[in-house]
């Protein structure tokens, strides 16, 4: 799960708001453009890293209105962003350390794009850790928490979603995506030695659409309404746009273009989200939904990996733009 992407970059170093949309375009299909889904508008974090660890002042970027924040102040999202990344910073034992592998990009002379990047991240301080991590870029509806004090319960660090109730048909996007011609996927994990394995990594795109509810003792729970994922395994060369990934509602596991991948998510991979007393706990995804039930929340999430932690294809790159949503 790609889950597993953001808890590498959280490993490294160590309540939603209403989805907003607006009119893409009118075709003979509505589509509605997810608030900030164009990605013209970011937020430059300028954070410097503690002294033991070198000492320089890093860029990490948000999506959200264009501003830069300076200093490691806690993230949260702005504007009404509904979306959240893998960039953190974390305190650890005293120690100021970031992460960055989602970058604003110039797609034409007037128009920027989200780049997610698969790359090592290395954190070294002299006599007492050197290690170096692969991470993968994300990009998820969502938040994450700030700043970062552990490597334990990293489900725990961000939230999953964002309150949503209509029925769309599909999302789209627009894509380009490189993957280096090696054939191969490094593990490096920081602890031991990196082993080179076989085959490609992936880059990845879901959209889930739940029905969560919450029991007396604030355990959430949620049935799946409406499912769409892909993993895409080519490079491109060139910008695909308005690709369609379309929403299959109800159960679809008996479904001829039903994918392992595509399944409910099992418990100890459960998203979190913050309960009604402001706690965050996992989201139990128990079963199917009716084919015609109303969902309550909307899950959306692009990566630059597929993998298992800490294993990727350095050197991957995954543009994405104008996300929107089609009825």
């Amino acid at each position: 799960m790609k889950i597993k992407n953001i808890s590498r970059t959280l490993s490294c170093f160590l309540s939603g708001a209403a989805i907003a949309i607006a009119p893409l375009s009118t075709t003979a299909q509505k589509c509605e453009l997810i608030k900030y889904g164009d990605f013209n508008n970011w937020v430059t974090r300028n954070i410097k890293e503690s002294h033991l660890i070198g000492g320089d002042t890093k860029q990490v970027f948000a999506v959200g209105p264009t501003q830069t924040i300076e200093g490691d102040k806690a993230y949260v999202n702005q504007g009404g962003s509904p979306w959240a990344t893998s960039n953190v910073m974390a305190k650890v034992c005293g120690i100021t350390k970031t992460s960055n592998a989602v970058f604003p990009d110039q797609r034409t002379d007037k128009d920027c794009c989200a780049k997610l990047t698969t790359r090592i991240e290395n954190c070294k301080a002299i006599g007492i850790i050197n290690i170096d991590v692969v991470v993968a870029g994300t990009l998820f509806l969502g938040q994450m928490f700030e700043p970062i004090k552990s490597t334990s319960d990293p489900y725990s660090k961000m939230e999953m979603g964002v309150p949503f109730a209509k029925r769309p048909k599909a999302m789209v996007y627009d894509y380009k995506l490189f993957i280096p011609a090696d054939g191969t996927r490094l593990y490096s994990s920081g602890f031991g030695s990196k082993k080179t394995l076989q085959g490609s990594d992936k880059a990845e795109v879901f959209i889930y659409l739940q029905r969560r509810w919450e029991d007396s003792d604030g355990n959430l729970y949620a049935k799946r309404v409406g499912t769409g994922r892909e993993l895409l395994a080519k490079s491109t060369g060139d910008w695909v746009n308005r690709h369609h990934l379309e929403i299959h509602y109800g159960d679809i596991s008996h479904e001829s273009y039903f994918k392992p991948f595509m399944g409910l998510l099992s418990e100890e991979k459960s998203y979190c989200a913050r309960n009604s007393k402001g706690k965050i706990v996992p989201v139990h995804e128990v079963g199917w939904d009716a084919p015609d039930a109303t969902p309550t929340h909307l899950m959306v999430m692009f990566s630059s990996g597929s993998g298992e932690p800490y294993v990727g294809t350095v050197g991957t790159n995954f543009w994405v733009d104008n996300v929107g949503l089609e009825y």
